[in-house]
């Protein structure tokens, strides 16, 4: 009998750390700096990783989903965040300059077509990478699916995910008067561009935390996130959900999958999603014919979950077979 996604599978681990073969900043104009790392083999698969957030920055594990000796791992920090300069940096900071960076880096590197890895947001720029360049991505891995719409974001500035965690959630909108919390996204975009840092420090916290203590299934007790990390991540998520993520109407990238024919892809998909629920990684696969759903059991939104780990890594060691198929030359 055909085993279902669904149904349990072995572990699987990620390989082992590894350290960057070559570091650079690009100057990619606007007064903007971004770091990029090269990873792996200089020969291998290309794989461009796009990070979530806006504004989330990559990590070292970005680069073990991948086999170092068959993969050339490519991560940048996005405009705004991480090792990019200057940091938590709105201005000339949209999803059509992230857009334009990635292209810059690929010709920087020369690369003429790679596969495309990135989840939440930054499954959000993989699409609207592919929909802009079909001719420069051979693959999409998206995980935990974010398409940018006034629906998603309602969800979780509007009391959605809340119902299920009323405690995380009051953490979150107390601090803001009632009057106000009907657009937590404006009240909080009033506090985190205050221009006094202390506030904005305070509400970036607020901000950064309420996303990640329902990023993994199991709901996690606000910590103290660091202040440079959570300045960056809540202001540039803010921005962007502030501009409706920079996209030219509401339902875009659903509506344009159409722009990406002939490019192929695997949705990983956590079924208890609290962040980016299901139903948006069912709509996306249901329009892409050329895709396929990885459902996830018991696993939540982060790229650490284990289950959602090990679904990364087989997608990933699949296409390390059919290198041949992906014309990447």
């Amino acid at each position: 009998m055909d085993k279902s996604p669904e149904q349990k599978r072995p572990a699987v681990s990620l390989y082992p750390p590894i350290e960057p073969f070559e570091r650079r900043v690009l100057d990619v104009g606007d007064g903007h700096e971004v770091y990029v790392e090269e990873c792996g083999n200089a020969a291998g698969m290309p794989v461009i990783v796009l990070h979530g957030g806006p504004g989330g920055g990559s990590s070292p594990m970005m680069r073990r989903f991948f086999d170092p000796k068959s993969y050339r791992i490519v991560l940048f920090d996005q405009r705004g965040c991480g090792r990019s300069r200057p940091h938590a940096c709105v201005e000339a900071n949209t999803t059509r300059h992230l857009i334009d960076d990635i292209e810059r880096i690929r010709t920087e590197l020369g690369i003429a077509r790679w596969i495309v890895f990135g989840g939440s947001w930054g499954a959000t720029l993989a699409l609207a990478y592919a929909q802009t360049h079909p001719e420069r991505a051979a693959y999409l891995v998206l995980r935990g699916v974010f398409l940018g719409t006034e629906a998603e974001l309602a969800w979780f500035y509007g009391g959605g995910a809340g119902r299920f965690h009323p405690e995380l959630w009051a953490r979150f909108t107390s601090p803001i008067p009632e009057e106000e919390r009907d657009d937590l996204i404006s009240a909080y975009r009033e506090r985190l561009f205050s221009g006094v840092f202390a506030t904005e420090t305070r509400f970036a916290r607020l901000w950064a935390e309420w996303e990640n203590a329902l990023a993994t299934v199991e709901a996690r007790p606000p910590g103290e996130t660091p202040v440079d990390y959570a300045r960056a991540f809540a202001r540039l998520e803010n921005h962007y959900f502030s501009n409706r993520c920079f996209l030219d109407y509401d339902g875009q990238l659903l509506a344009e999958v159409h722009r990406m024919a002939g490019v192929p892809g695997t949705i990983v998909q956590g079924r208890l999603d609290m962040i980016c629920p299901p139903a948006t990684a069912w709509a996306l696969h249901r329009a892409w014919p050329e895709s396929e759903l990885r459902m996830v059991p018991m696993a939540g939104h982060a790229l650490s979950e284990p289950g959602i780990s090990a679904e990364l890594v087989r997608a990933m060691d699949r296409l390390r077979q059919r290198k041949a198929h992906l014309a990447l030359d």
